[in-house]
């Protein structure tokens, strides 16, 4: 009866790490997802940005030839005049070149977590088909691993947020805190995953026996 009680228990506990497997690989995709649609996003709001740019900068090309050309530098009544009339050009160029560096910042933060999902992949498909860990500890790793999945769909939302707040007329200092916030969290849970990966990485090493199980682990993990 014992020993039958003992072999359902380690069934139980084999049978887990596929569904553990499965449950990841879903988290996985929804997490790629909403990054996907954060960067679509993100792209979509630069090339407008940008196109603006391009449209204002001619108009400021055209006007400074004008002047140039004409030579009505010296009267200083219609320059003012001009100056004011296309005021809100150059105040809109200035703008429009302040948004796109948040949005080129957003980009930089956005790709960071499409590298941390992709570390995430590998690390998860070397852990789980690593033969010096047992299953208990394959579901242990998979449970932190997912812990830090959980933290970039949060890192996602506030994304978002950010790409968002263009829409609205919030502080450049507000905007700049969430970029930040943002920018720190996403580091954050990056080195998080490398710390954690490579830790593992060097249980496995310790585990290993031979030269060449040895080697093999430190090609699998990236070890030098």
């Amino acid at each position: 009866m014992k020993k039958t009680l003992i072999i359902m228990s380690l069934l139980l506990c084999v049978s887990l790490v596929p569904q553990k497997a499965n449950a990841q690989i879903a988290i996985l995709e929804i997490i790629k997802a909403g990054i996907k649609k954060v960067i679509r996003a993100v792209d979509l709001k630069i090339q407008r940005e940008q196109n603006k740019v391009i449209w204002l900068q001619d108009a400021q090309k055209t006007l400074e030839n004008t002047l140039s050309k004409l030579k009505l530098d010296e009267i200083s009544d219609w320059t003012q005049k001009q100056k004011d009339l296309y005021g809100k050009y150059f105040d809109e160029l200035k703008k429009v070149k302040y948004v796109i560096a948040y949005y080129q910042r957003v980009k930089d933060i956005t790709a960071k977590q499409v590298a941390l999902v992709k570390a995430y992949d590998r690390a998860w498909a070397m852990v789980s088909s690593d033969k010096h860990f047992s299953p208990q500890e394959v579901q242990y790793m998979g449970s932190v691993y997912s812990g830090i999945l959980s933290e970039t769909v949060k890192n996602i939302d506030q994304m978002l947020l950010v790409v968002n707040s263009f829409k609205t007329q919030m502080a450049d200092a507000k905007r700049i805190e969430l970029i930040d916030k943002a920018a720190n969290k996403v580091d954050e849970n990056y080195s998080d995953l490398q710390i954690f990966t490579r830790q593992n990485a060097m249980l496995s090493l310790q585990r290993s026996k031979g030269e060449a199980e040895i080697a093999l682990v430190k090609q699998m993990y990236g070890l030098q």
